[in-house]
């Protein structure tokens, strides 16, 4: 890091440790309900509770989608627009849109709230100075983002967050987040470390499959060591969660960040099995468990029973057979597995999700990769394509990226902010 661009980082930290000094014991506003007896404080709570002096005086824009909500189901722009101690007048919606309706792929695109009146603009698929010139156009001083991520690194709202702290310095904003639970914790990182030749939506930058971060930690990390230019950054930490905790701790209610994200179960297994999604096998959208739920036309019990004789840790693999109503064999009764997490404290997503690639391939003589090598995209590189195609085991595939896992973790470590 150059001595500029220290200079730069040291005053956003700055930034971070004047709005992480929010009292935890603050009074909360009336408009957002802190938190009750599980004593977690999101950062939009804590926010509100100091009645939103971080953003006085400016006009403040808000990246954000259904999952922005307040403890008892308010959407906070809900709840911010009538309220005259901050000055909202803009809303970015990321994929899926800012009220949800759209399926992967997809957005809302730009409109008028209903509810609000409030302008939305779409920020899926732009960067850079397309998504500069759109917050210079809403006329906002100040971006917030506030959504609730699943704690993979092909989960796209991180990169969405990366892209708007990009062309908010573009634009000459601030930019401020609000924290919320990693679902699956932050206890480690796992998974292989993209490379950065296969940078895309799905992965930005150099982070590793399961990244174990919080997305107030994950900005931290975007400005300190990715961005080329530091926007000027303020995060609003929770209070009240630790590293170790699943999402159930929290006491937050949990909103479908994506429209196959359903429930906290599904983002326990997604950074392993969302690779499914390279494949010609259903991963499982279109039925009411999407990524516990694989299979293909043609799969029967062998690919259960050659996945439970690997006895990988926390989980156990059961025998299904379901129709998809959309996607991968829609209509059609395939057979596959179910995962079932019976220990998620020992439960490796990652090397689960490796584990199936591998025994799927033995059991099945149809099984192949999608025409566009998504898999190279999704996992980082054409190592997990390369090498499940030579033959190679689970252990010989996890082992391949542990080196560069390592040095991830050494970073990562930098930037962490809670216990």
């Amino acid at each position: 890091m150059s001595m500029s661009r220290r200079v730069l980082f040291a005053a956003g930290a700055g930034a971070v440790g004047a709005v992480g000094g929010l009292a935890a014991g603050a009074g909360t506003a009336s408009a957002a309900p802190s938190g009750g007896g599980h004593g977690l404080r999101t950062g939009f709570e804590r926010l509100a509770a100091d009645g939103y002096a971080l953003l006085d005086g400016q006009k403040v824009g808000i990246v954000t989608n259904p999952t922005g909500v307040t403890r008892d189901v308010r959407h906070i722009v809900d709840v911010m627009h009538p309220d005259e101690r901050v000055d909202l007048v803009a809303v970015f919606g990321p994929e899926h849109g800012f009220r949800g309706t759209a399926q992967a792929g997809g957005s809302e695109g730009r409109y008028d709230d209903p509810a609000t009146g409030l302008p939305v603009y779409d920020t899926y698929l732009k960067s850079g100075k397309a998504l500069a010139d759109i917050f210079t156009a809403s006329g906002v001083d100040t971006i917030v983002f506030d959504i609730q991520d699943a704690g993979a690194r092909f989960y796209t709202y991180i990169w969405t967050l990366y892209d708007c702290m990009e062309a908010a310095q573009l634009a000459g904003k601030k930019f401020v987040v609000l924290d919320r639970p990693n679902p699956v914790t932050g206890r480690g990182a796992y998974g292989p470390v993209l490379h950065k030749e296969f940078a895309s939506f799905v992965g930005r930058r150099e982070i590793s499959q399961a990244h174990g971060m919080t997305v107030t930690e994950l900005a931290r990390l975007f400005n300190g060591e990715y961005l080329a230019h530091p926007v000027e950054l303020a995060t609003v930490p929770m209070t009240g969660w630790k590293r170790r905790d699943f999402y159930d701790a929290s006491g937050l209610p949990w909103v479908p960040p994506s429209p196959n994200m359903p429930t906290p179960d599904t983002s326990l297994v997604y950074s392993g099995t969302c690779l499914f999604e390279g494949t010609n096998l259903s991963e499982g959208r279109g039925t009411t468990r999407p990524f516990e739920l694989l299979g293909a036309d043609g799969i029967d019990g062998d690919w259960a029973a050659k996945a439970n004789e690997l006895a990988l840790p926390g989980v156990h693999f059961r025998e299904a057979y379901f129709a998809p109503t959309f996607s991968k064999f829609q209509g059609k009764t395939i057979g596959g597995v179910q995962i079932h997490v019976d220990d998620r404290e020992a439960y490796d997503p990652v090397r689960t999700g490796i584990a199936l690639l591998v025994t799927a391939k033995a059991v099945w003589s149809d099984f192949a990769w999608r025409a566009d090598n998504a898999i190279d995209r999704l996992s980082g590189s054409t190592r997990v394509r390369t090498m499940v195609d030579a033959g190679a085991s689970t252990d010989e595939i996890v082992g391949a990226w542990q080196a560069e896992l390592a040095k991830f973790r050494n970073v990562r470590r930098r930037y962490l902010t809670y216990k």
